[in-house]
């Protein structure tokens, strides 16, 4: 049996510069050779590679440059110490929810997520903080961030706290960038493949924040495209202009499409034919875009099934008094829909049926096709769907001016109105917008999307103790409003509460001075303030499994066994396990894990101590091991 240590990577959050070494590693292997401290990369072989004049050491190139940037991207590669504790208490539908609220740092958190997460995220929207001179932003002097993020919380004494970023400040730009630069570029490992990243900004910042974008999401690989939305109609008086809108800037992989579905009033749509034309529009091109719409009353009523390339119909055929109607052009070519079977219905309500003299003609808004550069819908006004909707939630509020709720919704749907079971992360949470977008977008069309919200619990005055329990407040009571307002949609409307802070686990702690208290902790493992429920979760985001996966609880020879994900692993962190114990014990674990048949490799973990000697826990390591489950770990 293995005892996890702290340099083990099932310990702790994703080591990005080692797996960054060990990629180059693959692809060169003469690159990588050992130094002083560990390995290091020849700089030389890597010219000799590639050629002296692709290879450079300093930053002199096109792009943003600033002082600290290196730093930020260090901090970005540095692992995380810490864990999320589950708030069970704090949560709603705890057993069944899998949406995701987070009290803690956002750069620590998007750290731990690494592992759970990675590549699984379709859309990142964040609202950060717009560096108008009145933000809070962390201390320059960032180093543990546990540490810091416990004292800036109030959670330990020490002094550190949110320090003002006024505009007069000769690193006024600067603060700003270091806290963005290293959050985005670990926010990015998050996205999936096709996933997207929306950014809201206003004129202080939204130069340097598209070029900080670029950076991080290179040109060619992604698209960048910037869009206003009027969000304040009344404007916002300035030395010499009234401000009326924001910035949206949407980073999509190239080729990505988003489609623009809101619904427009119909005297303002702009109608084109749903059959394609031109090159590449012909039925062979796309075999699947060649079906029948059905037709009755002059109303569309649904779609037939994709036609055998045998079958060659008239574009209008009555069958029982419905109309079947084909892509096929007058003058007689066997064309195709816009849209595969499969993808069609999710536009239904876009489409109209127009009576021709043979028959229909099937035409689609095109102002639906895609989204235009500037939205100027009445319902993005930040005053009437922001801070009227948040004040009728909860009522006692301090936020004076959120995101209108359609605006974000809007952004929700443009990227994941073909992915209902996207998950929408949102690391500047605020007063929880994009989690009420999200419930408000699945309840239109029963999706089963999920979010990842995560707030900084900074300490504010009144009722709330702070801006993370307004966010709570605001979900709670969205999702309320929403079961009582629809009572057949059956749709998640609860949340999971975790909070970050340092490991539970005393041997991963790099924090602790007190020799003789380490060597007395040494035997105890798991802190004495912390829960199995709290141990358990560690486990889970280390081994890289989902926040809100299944898990099953067992009595097993007298001890409790929990089973997560269906078997991918097995905890036992009781306190005593004897001699005898061990051989139930693990016939039990061995004959639950034959039951489940997980499709991976399982992980057994115990708690160290808990074992009577050492001859209790070779034993159970032997028997599991016996009956297929090799990786038998202790805390």
């Amino acid at each position: 049996m293995m005892k996890l240590k702290p340099a083990d990577p099932e310990t702790r959050s994703p080591d990005l510069v080692a797996e960054n070494i060990e990629k180059l590693k693959a692809l060169f292997p003469e690159l990588v050779t050992e130094g002083e401290k560990g390995t290091v990369l020849n700089l030389d072989v890597l010219k000799q590679l590639v050629g002296d004049q692709t290879v450079t050491d300093v930053e002199e190139k096109y792009g943003l440059n600033w002082h600290g940037k290196r730093r930020a991207r260090q901090l970005a590669l540095t692992p995380s110490t810490g864990t999320l504790r589950p708030c069970p208490e704090e949560s709603v539908d705890w057993e069944k929810t899998q949406n995701i609220m987070i009290e803690g740092d956002n750069l620590e958190v998007l750290k731990l997520l690494q592992k759970s997460y990675a590549g699984k995220v379709k859309l990142i929207y964040i609202d950060p903080p717009y560096n108008t001179g009145r933000d809070l932003l962390y201390p320059n002097n960032y180093q543990d961030g546990i540490k810091t993020y416990l004292e800036v919380t109030q959670q330990t004494e020490g002094g550190a706290a949110l320090v003002s970023n006024p505009e007069a400040g000769g690193r006024y730009h600067t603060n700003w960038l270091n806290l963005m630069y290293a959050r985005l570029k670990v926010a990015r490992d998050l996205l999936q493949s096709d996933g997207v990243l929306i950014c809201t900004i206003d004129e202080n910042e939204q130069g340097n924040l598209a070029c900080l974008l670029k950076d991080v999401f290179e040109e060619g690989s992604y698209d960048h495209v910037c869009v206003t939305i009027v969000h304040n109609p009344r404007g916002v008086q300035g030395t010499n202009f009234s401000y009326t809108h924001e910035y949206a800037i949407f980073v999509l992989p190239a080729g990505t499409k988003v489609i623009a579905d809101r619904q427009i009033p119909q005297g303002d749509i702009t109608w084109s034919h749903l059959r394609n034309w031109g090159t590449e529009s012909e039925r062979g091109d796309a075999k699947n875009c060649f079906y029948p719409v059905l037709v009755k009353d002059d109303q569309i009523i649904g779609f037939g099934e994709v036609c055998d390339d045998s079958f060659h119909p008239e574009q209008t055929v009555l069958v029982k008094g419905t109309y079947h109607v084909y892509p096929i052009d007058r003058s007689g070519v066997e064309r195709k829909w816009r849209y595969a079977r499969q993808s069609v219905d999710r536009v239904r309500h876009l489409l109209r049926a127009r009576k021709i003299s043979d028959g229909y003609e099937i035409e689609i808004g095109k102002d639906f096709e895609t989204y235009r550069t500037v939205w100027t819908d009445t319902r993005y006004d930040a005053n009437e769907y922001g801070t009227k909707i948040l004040k009728a939630l909860v009522p006692n509020s301090p936020f004076t001016f959120p995101k209108s709720l359609w605006a974000v919704h809007d952004c929700v749907q443009a990227v994941t109105a073909e992915d209902p079971t996207a998950i929408v992360l949102d690391f500047f949470a605020g007063s929880g917008t994009t989690g009420h977008a999200v419930l408000e977008y699945n309840k239109s069309d029963n999706g089963s999307r999920r979010y990842i919200l995560v707030q900084l619990p900074e300490v504010i005055g009144g009722p709330f103790g702070t801006i993370a329990d307004i966010t709570k407040e605001r979900l709670r009571r969205a999702g309320q409003k929403i079961r009582a307002e629809n009572p057949m949609f059956a749709g998640d409307t609860g949340f999971r509460v975790f909070k970050l802070d340092s490991t539970n686990i005393r041997e991963w702690d790099p924090a602790t001075k007190d020799l003789e208290k380490d060597l007395f902790d040494h035997t105890q493992a798991i802190k004495d303030d912390r829960t199995e429920q709290d141990v358990l979760y560690e486990l889970l985001l280390k081994l890289g499994l989902d926040l809100c996966v299944k898990i099953e609880k067992k009595k097993i020879a007298g001890k409790t066994v929990h089973s997560v994900g269906g078997g991918v692993l097995f905890t036992c962190l009781d306190k005593s396990i004897a001699v005898a114990d061990a051989e139930p014990l693990a016939l039990g674990i061995a004959d639950w894990h034959s039951q489940l048949a997980p499709e991976t490799e399982s992980t057994c973990v115990f708690r160290d101590a808990s074992f009577k000697n050492d001859v209790a826990k070779t034993n159970l390591a032997e028997i599991l091991k016996q009956h297929g489950i090799e990786k038998v770990r202790s805390l």
